[in-house]
């Protein structure tokens, strides 16, 4: 009878687990088609560094190392749990047929039963106790995490009280045979001396409660997970084999010549990818986004985590199955769910996906949002009204005549690629604010002065130069930016370009990585690792000291999207007298300074100033010079200098700096 009922409890688990998982893949086809299929033994690789290896959750000691144990604890328990469901068909069935190897094994079970508990423990406390902020967001968040921690604590209870009470049966029957349990079981071993005292019945109705108890929870436990945020626990892993990976910095253009499409960007989840849905079922709400984001920190509406949550919520509600259609007709993702407070706030400097532990990209599904209030609604900030119309007549967010782009480099002997009869080696990509502002004039002045030094046969393309695209794209405006890509990849090829050194991450990253989607295959170099290039080889030597503290400011566009580091920090260093000095946050932690995704042309009007929080920071090393090397980064960091009132200590450029440390 007791096998009847338990395959009975076990069969209605896996049906009624079937179908939500059923369910929740019906969703999925509600998002549009995204080829995620590609070069699977990099996939798998990420697989098991990130999912199984747990290498992003690290990234935060405790909690990373909680959620460790608690996850390879479930792993190796599984074959506690496939042995609890092997008693189902008899209370003396086990895997002793392992031999040897089961001593081992059920030592390995105790073992990481206490890890979890005492995980778990943990868990509870940083969440009721200390109040740990970013595990603070809502009030269904808070119960289910306690509910899934309090689930987890009592399988794991169950399961060794259960073994307990098989222990203290065993040991009470006469003639019992010598085998490894009771001695690899060190812990559930010493809780069968609580049953002892008990008669053999008491202890069979004993193993009995706890054996169904832990069976019932387990199989609670899996049929639950679909109706909360713990549902990562199955979706994580399909979401990192998912993930992209391609270019972090690349944006996917917009078809804008397909004659089928109505609408542009994503208005409401059915517009979004089915990976983008899948983001949604794995959020965690772990609040690493949130605890990282530069918007969020500084007050702003913006939460990372919030809107990857709404999307869940809304694909929830508009679902095939299960939905109230026509409450679910009268209402959108955009407005409904996500403000567009919350979307403008977006500095897309991409901390959230660097931190996030499952590999969610909130930046792309924010700026698919962006895509559709731009194209579709025209609805944007009033700044950027300014800078879409100064693009279109003047090739640059600012209003400069584009005849002007090269005044710049009048007597500093710098090349034009249609004068020199496309005589070069290499492209200097200027950008507009090298081209236009003041400041930043400095820092290209300083760069060509650097490669003619190195004697480095290079050219800009002056006026026939216009702006990447970069301001546009990131703020949503597609088919202005795409018009501005394909013009500047003609002039480019026109030229029989191969090469290309840009001072600005923001046109570095979209000249290498979003620049081939449109024809424009180069070798793009950002000026940094090109310095560091020519002290390497000895094309530029530092021969003059300098007595200064610098610390090193990280810009996003070639920091988190493409990985450059070491590079900076050893051209500094290479500097007679440089001590360089690390902020807080810094290289794939680094601050955000507030200028990204055409923020730079937008107010901050809720909140601390952005570049204000990045400057203390900075300040806080008792700089003499805080370094950069992005023109966006330079002018925050300036005005946050000057705001601060900070005497005494400058805002260089790379290039600036390693120009006066050469000499003569």
């Amino acid at each position: 009878m007791r096998t009847v009922v338990f395959l009975v409890v076990v069969l209605a688990a896996i049906v009624f687990f079937s179908f939500n998982v059923k369910r929740l893949t019906g969703y999925l086809k509600v998002g549009k088609p995204d080829k995620r299929s590609g070069n699977p033994g990099k996939r798998i690789k990420n697989v098991l560094s990130i999912a199984f290896g747990q290498r992003k959750l690290l990234r935060e000691p405790v909690a990373g190392w909680m959620h460790f144990f608690i996850f390879w604890g479930f792993v190796i328990l599984l074959t506690a749990i496939l042995e609890t469901f092997l008693q189902g068909f008899g209370r003396n069935l086990s895997f002793g047929f392992l031999g040897l190897f089961y001593g081992p094994l059920v030592f390995l079970q105790d073992t990481l039963g206490l890890l979890v508990i005492i995980s778990v423990l943990v868990g509870l406390y940083r969440r009721n106790v200390a109040h740990i902020k970013r595990l603070q967001f809502s009030r269904h968040s808070y119960w289910d995490a306690n509910l899934i921690l309090i689930m987890i604590l009592f399988i794991m209870i169950t399961m060794f009280l259960q073994n307990a009470a098989h222990i203290a049966v065993e040991a009470s029957l006469p003639g019992r045979p010598d085998t490894l349990d009771a001695g690899a079981r060190f812990f559930s071993s010493t809780l069968a001396s609580l049953f002892i005292p008990a008669s053999i019945h008491t202890k069979e109705i004993l193993f009995d409660f706890f054996w169904w108890a832990h069976v019932s929870l387990v199989l609670g436990f899996l049929n639950y997970l679909p109706y909360s945020k713990h549902l990562h626990i199955g979706s994580s892993f399909f979401n990192v084999y998912f993930s992209n990976i391609g270019p972090r910095g690349e944006l996917k253009p917009l078809n804008l010549e397909a004659e089928d499409i109505t609408k542009f960007g994503a208005g409401d989840i059915e517009d979004l990818t089915w990976k983008q849905l899948l983001d949604g079922y794995t959020c965690t709400e772990c609040g690493r986004c949130d605890s990282v984001c530069p918007a969020n920190l500084t007050g702003k509406p913006l939460s990372p985590r919030k809107v990857i949550t709404d999307i869940r919520h809304r694909t929830m509600e508009k679902a095939p199955f299960l939905s109230d259609k026509k409450a679910a007709d009268e209402r959108h993702l955009v407005d409904d769910y996500i403000t567009e407070d919350e979307l403008w706030a977006c500095t897309t400097c991409g901390a959230c996906m660097e931190e996030c532990p499952v590999m969610i990209e909130h930046v792309n599904s924010i700026v698919d949002v962006r895509r559709y209030l731009v194209l579709n609604e025209s609805r944007f900030p009033a700044e950027l009204a300014a800078a879409y119309r100064n693009l279109e007549n003047n090739y640059t967010v600012w209003a400069f005549n584009w005849r002007d782009r090269a005044k710049w480099a009048e007597g500093y002997n710098v090349p034009i690629a249609a004068d020199v009869k496309d005589d070069f080696d290499v492209l200097y990509w200027v950008g507009c604010a090298g081209s236009y502002d003041m400041r930043y004039q400095k820092v290209a002045r300083a760069f060509s002065q650097l490669m003619n030094k190195a004697g480095i046969k290079f050219a800009i393309l002056g006026n026939e130069e216009k702006c990447t695209g970069d301001p546009a794209r990131r703020s949503g405006n597609e088919y202005l930016s795409q018009t501005l890509i394909k013009e500047n990849v003609e002039i480019l090829n026109k030229h029989k370009v191969k090469k290309i050194v840009t001072t600005c991450p923001h046109c570095f990253n979209s000249l290498k990585n979003e620049y081939p989607d449109f024809g424009g295959k180069y070798e793009v170099i950002h000026h940094t690792e090109f310095i560091t290039g020519l002290i390497d080889s000895g094309k530029l030597k530092l021969t003059d000291s300098r007595k200064s503290r610098i610390t090193y400011h990280d810009s996003c566009y070639i920091g988190r999207y493409n990985g450059i580091y070491d590079a900076p920090r050893k051209a500094l260093a290479g500097i007679d007298g440089v001590e360089l000095s690390e902020m807080k946050r810094s290289k794939d932690k680094g601050l955000c300074c507030g200028a990204g995704g055409a923020r730079m042309w937008m107010e901050e009007r809720t909140g601390k100033r952005i570049n204000i929080e990045r400057t203390e920071e900075a300040l806080a090393t008792d700089p003499d010079v805080i370094a950069s090397a992005c023109p966006f980064c330079m002018t925050m960091l300036t005005d946050g200098v000057k705001a601060k009132e900070a005497q005494g200590v400058e805002v260089k450029d790379l290039a600036e700096l390693v120009l006066e440390a050469s000499g003569d």
